[in-house]
């Protein structure tokens, strides 16, 4: 029979009565809230990345195909022949193996894996920079040609009035779906037309477009610059056929295949004067951003877990110095030091399983309500969100209650070493 665990289930019944049962509480009440935090950091965090990185992809795709001469520029004016081997049967290419590099213990070494998924979608698009004038208001604009092809999908989730452009058959049509903020500056709405103008070779050139359409991503750095029109306007002012573009946009399955179905995709799917680009390669800065979030959230989970060790050593110490008498005369009976120190470690356990049980579900309703009210709102301008996005990941939960658990329990050994300092014969005469 386990006498340290016994013993502790009826220290821990008896808890209630002592004089202990304040430190007791408030160690609870202090891991329930470092748990509280951690979730609630967690999630934000995860959502916050995950929110504003779909928009991006959304909007841009995860891979760029282009001419390899001028990959380094997203709005060049170079074209290549949509007639290729890859297109459209590349949105065919499903899960491919890759080599993983792993590091455990210091030594690096590989080991083969399969993507999670394959290639959703790819379509073609072109560019083209203009000046918008509209009711005595000017107001620079790049123009992103799409296709039939193109997948209307994340956009028009993010249609804040109008439709999305109708393709005609046989001519380009003269629509346009521009951004709200653009809309505000130039002071116009759904059905109004306006002029834009361009210039190619040397000559000005001007274009009559019909707002069809006009959304709201948030992002305010793209939304402001873009908007979107018939490719086969582009290729007319850019003087191409309707079989020359300025690349392919490639969209996954899955935003972890990224650098593993960028390179089988490069080296494997297209020809070697094309090159394969993700769009957080020709973005960096955003998405440098994006993984300073992760420093936040490491620092947040370690002074969170520090709280929690800090309050269990001292509750620790506290039932220690409580329970002497019991201590000296287990002692007496012949019992081990580890023995009785592993009496206050179950104890341990046990209040920190009551903070976890409370803590989460604190936390979690607190995530839910964020979730389903977004009651926690946020300048969209500053964050590219509205509100303060929320997602769960059960492993990720997990992880910090059986980290938190773990790592305060062996923490809470070195001060349980209290238990074979204490002398058997001071200890029964100790009031």
């Amino acid at each position: 029979m386990n006498y340290s665990f016994f013993i502790a289930k009826k220290v821990a019944a008896a808890g209630e009565q002592s004089f202990a049962r304040v430190i007791i509480r408030i160690a609870v009440i202090a891991i329930a809230l470092s748990i509280t935090v951690m979730i609630c950091a967690t999630a934000l965090v995860s959502g916050f990345k995950r929110e504003i990185s779909s928009k991006i992809f959304g909007f841009w795709g995860h891979i760029h195909i282009t001419n390899a001469s001028v990959y380094e520029n997203l709005l060049e004016e170079s074209w290549l022949t949509k007639k290729q081997d890859f297109y459209p049967y590349l949105d065919t290419l499903g899960r491919v193996p890759y080599l993983e590099d792993q590091k455990i213990f210091g030594r690096r070494f590989k080991r083969m894996r399969l993507t999670n998924g394959g290639v959703r979608h790819i379509q073609v698009y072109a560019f083209k920079g203009g000046i918008i004038k509209a009711k005595d208001e000017i107001e620079g604009i790049f123009l992103k040609g799409v296709g039939r092809d193109f997948d209307w999908q994340f956009l028009s989730q993010y249609l804040v009035a109008g439709r999305p452009i109708r393709m005609q058959d046989s001519v380009a049509s003269n629509e346009i779906l521009i951004s709200r903020t653009t809309a505000n500056r130039l002071k116009v709405d759904v059905g109004d037309v306006f002029r834009v103008h361009f210039v190619q070779n040397g000559e000005q050139l001007k274009r009559s477009f019909k707002i069809c359409g006009i959304y709201k991503t948030g992002l305010e750095e793209y939304d402001r610059q873009f908007a979107l029109v018939d490719i086969r306007k582009i290729q007319q002012l850019l003087g191409w056929t309707e079989d020359q573009v300025a690349g392919f946009e490639v969209f996954l399955d899955d935003i972890n295949d990224l650098k593993p179905l960028s390179e089988a995709i490069y080296y494997n799917h297209i020809p070697k004067e094309l090159y394969a680009e993700t769009i957080r390669q020709k973005f960096p800065g955003i998405f440098n951003w994006l993984d300073l979030q992760n420093i936040n959230e490491v620092v947040i989970l370690s002074l969170m877990v520090i709280v929690a060790i800090i309050n269990m050593i001292t509750a620790l110490m506290i039932l220690i110095f409580e329970r002497t008498n019991m201590i000296g005369v287990l002692k007496s009976m012949g019992a081990r030091n580890w023995g009785i120190r592993r009496i206050f470690l179950y104890y341990a356990a046990y209040i920190i399983l009551s903070g976890l049980f409370w803590g989460n579900l604190l936390g979690i309703t607190l995530c839910l309500l964020q979730k389903y009210f977004k009651f926690i709102r946020l300048d969209e301008e500053n964050y590219y969100l509205s509100y303060a996005p929320i997602h769960f990941n059960l492993w990720s939960i997990l992880a910090l209650n059986a980290g938190t658990l773990l790592v305060t329990l062996l923490f809470l050994i070195i001060p349980s070493y209290l238990v074979s300092r204490i002398s058997p014969v001071k200890a029964i005469r100790f009031d």
